[in-house]
C-alpha cells in the first residue's frame, strides 16, 4: 500500500486505472461529482474498488458538506445545508443548533454508506473572521472557538452513528485565510497568540480519526512552507500542540497554493510528516509520478488508517433518512 488517495476519472473504473490501481494499491480513494450518477452506479463503483482493493474496510472518500460544496445533488439525493445554517441556529438555542448539526450529519452518513461510502471530509473546525475568504466563510461553523468545536463534535458523533468516518479541516485552521487557497497561497500574519483561537477546536477535537491540512503558510510557524509541507507545523503544531494522532491527510494537491510537480508535491508532504496525500483528479500521468516517489505506508500511518475504519466497523445505519431530515428543518425553522 503506498501513501495515497486518489481521484479516479469517470463513472466506471477504466482499463488502465484497474491495472494501475491494483499495482499499487493507494490507501484509498474519493470521488467527485464526475464519478456520481445515481445510486445504483455509484454502489457499483465503490463495490468495484473493494474487490479491487480486496478490503472491506477501504476509505472511499467524498466531500459532502452541504451547501456550496455536495458532490451528491439533487433530484437523486437530499440537499444539505451549509455550516452557517447552525451557527444561526447556534445563535438563537445553542441546544438546538447542536442537535441539527448532529441530525443533519446523521442524515448525511445514511445517503453514504447506502451506496458504499465510507468518509466524509466534514466537519469544518476553521474559525471565521470578518475578512475570512468567502471560499471558507460561506461552509464555517461560526466564529467563536467553542461553538464552532461543539458543533463539530456533533457532527463527527452524526456521521458515526449513520456509519461513515468523519474529517476534521483543515489543520491548524484556515479562517484567517484572505484568499482562496484553490487559486492562490494564502499568507497568516497572526501572532502565536492570536493562533491559539484556531487551534482551539482542533484541540477540542484531537482524538478525531481523521484530519485534513490546509495549504497555508502561518509566518508564525514556518514562514517559508505552507502547512502541508512544514515538518515544523506537522509536528510541533498539529502533532504536539494539538495533540492530534489520527491519520493526517493533505487538502488536495492540486490545488494553486502548492507549486511543483505532483511526484514533488506528494513526496514533500509524506516527508513533512503527512499520512497519506490527497490527489483528487484521476489524471493517470500525475497518479504514476506520485507513485513512483512514494515508498510504502509507514506502520505507524498504517496504524492510524486502520484505527480510523475501525471507528465504524460493524455500524450499520439505524436512522430513517426522512425522518432526520424532518427533525433538523423543524429545528433550523427556530432561527
Amino acid at each position: 500500500m503506498i501513501p495515497v488517495i486518489f481521484g479516479l476519472s469517470g463513472l466506471t473504473v477504466t482499463a488502465a486505472e484497474r491495472a494501475f490501481f491494483a499495482a499499487v494499491e493507494p490507501a484509498g480513494y474519493i470521488l467527485f461529482k464526475r464519478n456520481i450518477q445515481d445510486r445504483a452506479q455509484v454502489r457499483a463503483l465503490t463495490d468495484d474498488l473493494r474487490a479491487i482493493a480486496g478490503r472491506d474496510d477501504l476509505a472511499i472518500l467524498i466531500d459532502q458538506e452541504g451547501g456550496p460544496v455536495a458532490r451528491m445533488r439533487p433530484p437523486e439525493w437530499p440537499a444539505f445545508p451549509a455550516g452557517p445554517a447552525f451557527d444561526r441556529l447556534y445563535e438563537t438555542a445553542p441546544i438546538s443548533g447542536i442537535e441539527a448539526a448532529r441530525t443533519n450529519a446523521e442524515a448525511i452518513a445514511l445517503t453514504l454508506a447506502e451506496i458504499g461510502i465510507t468518509v466524509d471530509c466534514l466537519p469544518l473546525l476553521d474559525v471565521a473572521q470578518s475578512d475570512t475568504t468567502e471560499a471558507i466563510a460561506t461552509r464555517a461553523l461560526g466564529h467563536e472557538p467553542m461553538r464552532v468545536a461543539a458543533m463539530g463534535r456533533a457532527i463527527l458523533d452524526g456521521l458515526q452513528r449513520g456509519g461513515v468516518v468523519g474529517v476534521v479541516k483543515h489543520m491548524p485552521g484556515h479562517g484567517r485565510a484572505q484568499v482562496d487557497s484553490h487559486l492562490l497561497l494564502p499568507r497568516v500574519a497572526a501572532s502565536e497568540a492570536e493562533l491559539e483561537i484556531d487551534l482551539a477546536p482542533f484541540i477540542a477535537l484531537k482524538g478525531a480519526a481523521m484530519g485534513m491540512t490546509s495549504h497555508i503558510v502561518f509566518e508564525a510557524w514556518d514562514a517559508d512552507r505552507p502547512a502541508t509541507l512544514s515538518p515544523i507545523v506537522i509536528e510541533q503544531i498539529i502533532r504536539q500542540r494539538i495533540g492530534f494522532d489520527g491519520l493526517l491527510m493533505t487538502d488536495d494537491i492540486d490545488m494553486k497554493a502548492l507549486s511543483g510537480s505532483a511526484g514533488d508535491k506528494a513526496a514533500g508532504a509524506i516527508a513533512a510528516g503527512c499520512d497519506v496525500v490527497l490527489d483528487c483528479w484521476g489524471r493517470m500521468a500525475e497518479m504514476e509520478d506520485i507513485a513512483a516517489r512514494l515508498s510504502p505506508i509507514s506502520a505507524v500511518s498504517r496504524a492510524r488508517l486502520d484505527r480510523a475504519m475501525a471507528t465504524i466497523a460493524g455500524v450499520r445505519g439505524q436512522g430513517d433518512l426522512a425522518a432526520l431530515i424532518a427533525k433538523r428543518d423543524a429545528l433550523l425553522a427556530v432561527a
